[in-house]
């Protein structure tokens, strides 16, 4: 591993997670609560300049920030207090920070894009020997991949990656043929056995998958940048859901000396610096939009669980004129935060052993 890449790994996930709080910060000051403190990186104060009713910090590790906002998780008096605002402020300012770090990985997405000639997607090349679904009324050469089992195939490598994950003797597919959309819900497309180009033979749905090539005007690029942005998203929703159907399991999962890893792989794989580069800012806009999806999870501790008890709060005040009290609420998210914690440190002890494996 190149340690310019480490170096630049812990930087881009330091940086996202700064970004995620300074989308909180920005909300709580446009909604009127006051900020006691905002801090770029943690641990140790290196510097610090209060200006008006707000402290900012600059901290020795660069891993992150905060954002302090006056009674957060209880009630202090103060009228500018989070506590006291009222639901939709309060919902800015919780999503905010996830915005902050989708926005981050759109414009990433779109600075990347602007040199690029031509973006792809994939279709249907061809078949094996042997395959018996071809036809109108089936599949064809030059079918364009649009959908599989629900799923968005919105760019090159997201079809094989859906069919290998298909089980079952029917599969829901929608191509795009001479620029129609061609629907085949409970196709009966299993995995069989076929002879490949070599002679040998193989276990799969008798599919050559290849490309689609769209030239990459203006138009393109912006659709590509929000469909990339859109496929990231998917991708995280995908792997929750085989997460929890057995698909994939707890041991597939990276925390942060993972995700450092990865960044410094993909760096040093590359031939070039330029393609190297190009491809650690694709990872960063990548882990951008998977943290802004994953905190907005009605998890306790992270955003969406504070989201979820604002929620709760306003059906409780339809229903029965109370809210949850904050200390309930704050004891929820503390057990949140010591079980997530504890999840981390698992996720980071088994990337660690990976390492020296």
């Amino acid at each position: 591993m190149k340690p310019i890449f480490i170096l630049a790994a812990i930087l881009i996930f330091g940086v996202l997670i700064a970004v995620h709080e300074l989308g909180h910060f920005v909300a709580a000051k446009l909604c009127g609560v006051r900020v006691n403190e905002f801090s770029i990186g943690m641990g140790p104060l290196v510097w610090q300049k209060q200006r008006g009713e707000t402290q900012y910090s600059l901290r020795a590790l660069p891993v992150g920030g905060f954002c302090a906002m006056e009674g957060e998780d209880e009630d202090t008096g103060d009228e500018r207090s989070f506590v006291r605002q009222g639901f939709w402020k309060k919902l800015v300012i919780l999503a905010a920070g996830s915005f902050m770090n989708f926005l981050t990985g759109v414009v990433i997405l779109l600075v990347l894009y602007t040199g690029a000639a031509a973006f792809y997607t994939d279709r249907i090349t061809g078949f094996a020997p042997g395959f018996s679904l071809e036809g109108e009324d089936g599949l064809m050469e030059g079918d364009i991949f649009y959908k599989i089992d629900g799923y968005r195939t919105y760019l090159r490598g997201d079809a094989s990656l859906f069919l290998s994950y298909h089980t079952g003797d029917t599969i829901d597919l929608v191509v795009i043929r001479d620029g129609e959309k061609v629907v085949l819900n409970d196709f009966p497309m299993t995995r069989q056995t076929y002879t490949g180009n070599d002679g040998g033979t193989y276990t799969g749905f008798g599919l050559y998958v290849g490309t689609h090539v769209e030239e990459a005007t203006l138009g393109v690029k912006l659709k590509y940048t929000w469909n990339t942005a859109k496929d990231f998203v998917q991708l995280v929703w995908f792997s929750l859901v085989q997460l929890f159907t057995g698909g994939a399991s707890v041991e597939d999962l990276s925390g942060p000396v993972g995700i450092v890893s990865t960044i410094t792989e993909v760096g040093s794989a590359a031939e070039t610096a330029r393609d190297a580069w190009s491809q650690v800012f694709y990872f960063a806009a990548l882990l951008a939009v998977n943290l802004s999806v994953m905190n907005m999870l009605p998890i306790p501790a992270l955003d969406g669980g504070r989201i979820f008890f604002l929620a709760v709060d306003a059906v409780s005040l339809l229903l029965f004129r109370r809210k949850v009290p904050e200390k309930y609420q704050a004891a929820v998210n503390t057990a949140g935060f010591v079980v997530l914690m504890g999840f981390m440190l698992l996720v980071t002890f088994h990337d660690v052993f990976k390492l020296f494996q």
